[in-house]
Order: C-alpha cells, then structure tokens, then sequence
C-alpha cells in the first residue's frame, strides 16, 4: 500500500509536469481557432502553424547557427575545463587552491558585471556580428573546471604516476586516461553547457543584427514579441516547440550519465 502510495504520487507529479509541454505540442497543431479552448486534443490536426513559421523567419539558418555555436562552445568547455580542472586537482603548483578560489568567486558574479566590458572588447577585436562573439567568450566555464576538478580527485593519483612512468605527457594522461574515466562528468558538462548555450537570448541580441547570424532563441524572440508573428498563437508555440526539441532529444540520449554524474561528483574535498 505504501508502494502504491508513493507512485501514485509520483504519477501525478509526473503528469503536472508534463502535461503543459503535451499540450504545447497538441496546440502547434491545432486549428487557430481551436488553441484557445485549451483541450488537450483538438478536433482536427493541421501542420499549419509550422507552414507560417517556415514562411515568416529563416528558421533553418537559426537552426544551423545555434547547433553550430552551441556544439562548439560545448566541445571547447569540455577541452579547457578539463584541462584547468586537471591542473587544479593534481599538479602541485603555487597558488593552485587560491585559483580554485578565484574561480569559484567568479560564479558570485552577476553576469551583468561583465556585459558591457565584454562588448567592449567584441567591438575593439572587431568581433560584432560574427560568429567568434558568439562562441570565444563562452570556452570557459567556472561550473565546467570545478566540477572537472571534483572528479578528477578522485580518480587515484597512482594511475597517473604509473602513466608518466610509462612515458605519457601530462595531456596524453588527460585525454587518454582521465577522459574515458570521467565520462558521466563529461556527459554532465556537456549537456549543461549545450542547454545553456542554446538558451541564450540576451548576448547575442546584444552582438547580433544579421539575421542570417540569429541563433534560434534570439529569432524566436524576436519573432514573437517583433510583430511577425501577427498574434497567432500556434504560430509561436511551433517555434517555442522546435526550440525545445535538441534539448529534450539529447537529455533523453544523455540521461543515464547525466544522473550518473550528479549522483556520483558531488563538490566534496
């Protein structure tokens, strides 16, 4: 009885949950006229809100735009983050734990601090309406070389002494022996990275105007809250629906590591 209980609450937990993205996707097509009687299933189902899009933004180059700078992003956090975090979990440097402290103060700091330096800086390098603005600023990620740093730790010392014996360098050891080891952390980091890059709206409305440049989140927004729309509902849910899509597909790919990960490196000493 207690079982039954427990998931019956779940369950219902579950559907709260997931009933607004079903009904996301029930209402992109649906009938316009249909999507504001809010049923779940719509008497008709039409591909017409996804036409509209198609015709009214290019879609597709923002789709191309956002995997290209988010999966670019993603593999240079993963590059540079392991690469600090392995400095700072297992060579013996000065003022190691005092750059782990620094970074960690970092992530105190509003992100809002740093926004106009760094447009600043996208201007005077001539950056502005590139894709370099988009994805040089975001290679380095405090979360990424903590979290690296974390797992690395705990990853015996005496593995990697055996490997310099052995004639390894310190970046064969990385790639070659703290790499396959670290896999749920690197699925981890990967897919938090990824979802934070393709969500990002606010900086690339800053250092984007082209809109064959636009990355999704920034077309969708300013597709509708811009007018282009035209008030259609279905419309900018069916964008709203594509947007969300990558993410969703590779949490469901990644998600055994990525509970893996959080399960098994905790930000412990």
């Amino acid at each position: 009885m207690k079982k039954l209980i427990f998931y019956t609450v779940l369950l219902f937990a579950a559907l709260s949950f997931i009933y607004p993205f079903i009904w996301m996707i029930s209402a992109s097509l649906a009938p316009e006229s249909e999507i504001g009687s809010l049923v779940l299933f719509p008497n008709t189902f039409t591909l017409d809100s996804y036409t509209q899009m198609f015709s009214k933004i290019p879609i597709g180059r923002a789709l191309f735009n956002s995997i290209l700078v988010s999966t670019l992003v993603t593999i240079g956090v993963l590059v540079f983050g392991s690469m600090v975090g392995y400095a700072l979990s297992k060579l013996e440097f000065k003022g190691r734990e005092f750059i782990f402290y620094v970074i960690i103060f970092t992530m105190t700091l509003p992100f809002q601090i740093t926004l106009i330096p760094q447009y600043i800086l996208m201007v005077k390098f001539g950056w502005v309406d590139t894709y370099a603005a988009l994805i040089v600023p975001y290679l380095m990620n405090a979360l990424a070389i903590i979290m690296f740093r974390q797992y690395f730790k705990s990853i015996p010392t005496d593995l990697l002494d055996a490997a310099r014996i052995d004639g390894c360098g310190e970046l064969r050891i990385l790639f070659t022996i703290l790499w396959p080891n670290a896999l749920p952390a690197i699925v981890t980091i990967g897919i938090l990275t990824f979802m934070a890059s393709w969500n990002e709206v606010l900086w690339p409305l800053i250092v984007i105007r082209d809109e064959s440049l636009m990355t999704m989140p920034q077309l969708v927004t300013l597709f509708a809250v811009g007018g282009r729309a035209d008030a259609q509902l279905g419309v900018k849910l069916a964008s709203a629906i594509l947007l969300a899509l990558p993410i969703m597909i590779a949490y469901l790919f990644f998600q055994k590591y990525f509970i893996q990960s959080m399960a098994s490196t905790g930000l412990k000493e």
